[in-house]
């Protein structure tokens, strides 16, 4: 279900300069970064890149959305990371992407890991941004 905009209770602000291969800060100025494609596109792979940046954000969301869906459940998560790998390739209309996410539960058996994920897949707004567009799996 969308929102409208009286539903944000918050707006993060990014610019970019020189797409990426430049600069990227938000206008609080927590972030200042310097972007270059990686060496596998050809770039000098100095900077940070935005698959990087956006795998940050997803895994941050995604460990936040486990974080409710756990309390939820009453499992514990103590201890558990989730890494989120962003690829990007050709597609049929020019580039495209592919995300993996992974969650290490040392608390929890593997079947409530797993369990555990595909809820926190159901609710994180990345997750829910993502789907229907782009390939996303998720393991434990």
């Amino acid at each position: 279900m969308a929102i409208t905009q009286s539903d944000v209770v918050y707006t993060a602000v990014a610019t970019a300069e020189n797409g990426r291969d430049g600069r990227v800060s938000t206008d609080d100025g927590k972030l200042d970064v310097v972007v270059n494609p990686p060496k596998e596109q050809g770039g000098s792979g100095a900077g940070t890149n935005p698959e990087q940046l956006f795998a940050a954000g997803y895994s941050a969301c995604f460990q936040g959305a486990l974080a409710v869906v756990a309390r939820q459940e009453g499992a514990d998560i103590t201890g558990s990371t989730v890494t989120a790998k962003v690829g990007i390739g050709k597609n049929d209309d020019g580039f495209g992407l592919i995300v993996e996410i992974s969650a290490n539960i040392p608390s929890a058996d593997a079947a409530t890991a797993q369990a555990l994920i595909e809820k926190a897949h159901q609710v994180c707004p990345y997750s829910k941004a993502t789907r229907g567009n782009i390939t996303v799996t998720l393991s434990v």
